[in-house]
């Protein structure tokens, strides 16, 4: 393994487990860290959001890779992924916890095809 994939495993790790910690934390309700008044959850979840970026930053300068150009394409192939994603999770609520399973798989399946068309935004077809 190369020393800048390990960089990148153990960032990512680290950023994955912080910004979900800090989700579970502002968001479930059980667990009662959200109205304490100082939304540890949102400060955790920012933390993993700034690690998981610097994630992506440094190992493209350990790979010596250019830095990100914003483009179209790139903006659209983020928000089809965020929506992708979105639809997916609110597919997987409905099905899981307001018993709508119909719907809840229908609305999943979209956001699968909406991910999956990520594929050929990003690579192309040949």
């Amino acid at each position: 393994m190369k020393k800048s994939s390990f960089v990148a495993l153990v960032l990512g790790t680290i950023g994955g487990v912080f910004f979900a910690l800090g989700m579970c934390m502002a968001l479930l309700p059980e667990w009662g860290m959200f109205n304490q008044g100082r939304n540890q959850g949102v400060i955790a979840g920012i933390i993993g959001i700034v690690i998981l970026l610097a994630d992506v930053l440094i190992w493209r300068k350990m790979e010596n890779k250019a830095p990100i150009r914003i483009s179209g394409k790139t903006v659209g192939a983020v928000l089809a992924g965020v929506i992708g994603a979105l639809l997916l999770g609110v597919g997987m609520c409905l099905s899981m916890i307001f018993a709508q399973m119909l719907l809840g798989i229908v609305i999943g399946i979209v956001g699968i095809v909406v991910l999956l068309m990520l594929i050929p935004l990003t690579r192309g077809l040949k």
